[in-house]
């Protein structure tokens, strides 16, 4: 063999196991690489209240005022643009408030006509404000907008869509959330495959207001 042909053969098998190296980085450019979040119970020990609640559009809400019946309303919905009327009140913003806060715009507003008014508003019926909603989308049985809810997890949600598609990539999944410290949003990466199909625990995790996750079809 002379040198020439050595050299040739080299050059092919380093060509060669450069490629069979290149397939697996090329596939795993495919996965997900965000952070983990801690895997969530299913059941909880101990349950407490969420954030606050803040009205959204299309909210049904119920407005008492005590001692004034004939002041407050009964099952009424915020408006698409985001106001309620009840008698002595007209177009109040309702959308990005609290309950609490909307009783005391209220409150301030009647003050001018009865003395110490007392308001309640109970939210009957909800969806929330964008920034509150869960959003799947991607192979999922039913993409969806869900009004979130305290100690809500990822499981819950496939649940309320039909879980996976068929062609759905499910540990390949991303879920998007709004990191308020650092002012940016952070992707971390889902396991639900193997929580819906393998019934694995440590896949479910903890959802918060404004979650989006991310569900891609697999490639092959």
């Amino acid at each position: 063999m002379t040198f020439g042909d050595l050299s040739m053969r080299l050059s092919y098998t380093t060509r060669l196991i450069g490629g069979c190296m290149a397939a697996p980085l090329a596939l795993g450019g495919c996965a997900t690489t965000g952070d983990e979040l801690p895997p969530a119970t299913f059941v909880a020990m101990q349950e407490g209240p969420g954030e606050e609640y803040v009205i959204g559009p299309l909210d049904e809400l119920t407005i008492h005022v005590w001692r004034n019946p004939e002041l407050g309303a009964e099952k009424i919905q915020v408006r698409p643009d985001g106001r309620v009327t009840i008698p002595l009140v007209k177009d109040m913003p309702a959308v990005g408030k609290t309950p609490s806060m909307l009783e005391e715009d209220i409150r301030l507003h009647l003050s001018q006509y009865i003395e110490d008014p007392l308001v309640s508003v109970i939210v009957n019926e909800f969806a929330g404000t964008f920034s509150q909603q869960i959003r799947i989308v991607g192979a999922t049985e039913q993409p969806s907008s869900l009004p979130y809810r305290a100690n809500m997890t990822v499981l819950d949600a496939m649940i309320a869509v039909g879980g996976l598609s068929e062609f759905a990539a499910g540990n390949r999944a991303k879920l998007i959330r709004f990191d308020k410290q650092q002012g940016r949003q952070r992707e971390y990466s889902l396991r639900l495959t193997d929580l819906l199909k393998r019934g694995d625990s440590d896949a479910n995790v903890l959802l918060q207001p404004g979650d989006v996750i991310i569900i891609p079809e697999s490639t092959f």
